[in-house]
């Protein structure tokens, strides 16, 4: 059973996180805690752990303003401390299957003929499925388990789907690396000045969103 009092702080996490609408642009992230956000994209879960996904994180101050046009002018783009973009691989062949396999070889020393099931698997998948719209849905689990370890760390974020997916792709090059924007996130540390910050949140009673059964 968990600690009474981590279960309490994990509450105040999640009720301090909010979509932050104005970020401090002298707020930055320290190296330390970054690479601890990094870390938690790179362990985030995704089906059969293929990690169908590119995190590209934008912190170049032109690239910003341009993906800041892209963005529909929000100025969290270029206020945030680190532009996180989450893109998915636009195909999902034979030999990407193989490499995963491979790794997980390599990692855990297991024989590469004993993933011949799981290899079979996801093969009988994969026709079934479009790469891109399968690849959304794991990069939203990577964006919640992004999101929520930042508030884990005192860290904003902003989910950001108000954005033109093409024009992303198109400055940051990922149509030649096989890859397509879905949604971004902004981290850094909210300003005085935001007035939603300390709205109270505003959700459904429990008993309409959850059902026991």
């Amino acid at each position: 059973m968990s600690n009474p009092n981590d279960r309490e702080q994990l509450l105040q996490h999640l009720n301090w996180r909010y979509a932050t609408k104005q970020f401090d642009p002298a707020g930055k992230i320290s190296p330390e805690d970054w690479a601890v956000l990094e870390q938690s994209l790179i362990l985030s879960p995704s089906s059969f752990g293929l990690q169908p996904w590119k995190f590209i994180v934008v912190t170049h101050p032109e690239l910003r303003e341009k993906l800041k046009a892209a963005s529909w002018g929000q100025s969290q783009v270029t206020d945030c401390s680190h532009h996180v973009v989450f893109a998915v691989r636009t195909q999902i062949d034979e030999a990407f299957v193989d490499a995963n396999l491979q790794r997980i070889t390599d990692i855990r020393k297991t024989p590469l003929e004993s993933l011949n099931g799981l290899r079979q698997v996801i093969l009988n998948f994969l026709p079934h499925v479009d790469p891109v719209e399968w690849g959304a849905r794991q990069a939203y689990i990577a964006l919640g388990t992004f999101m929520t370890s930042a508030s884990a760390l005192g860290i904003d974020t902003c989910p950001m789907e108000g954005l033109v997916p093409a024009q992303y792709d198109e400055i940051l090059g990922l149509p030649a690396q096989g890859y397509k924007t879905v949604v971004a996130c902004c981290a850094g540390y909210r300003a005085e000045s935001d007035k939603y910050a300390k709205l109270p949140k505003v959700r459904f009673e429990p008993e309409s969103l959850i059902e026991h059964r």
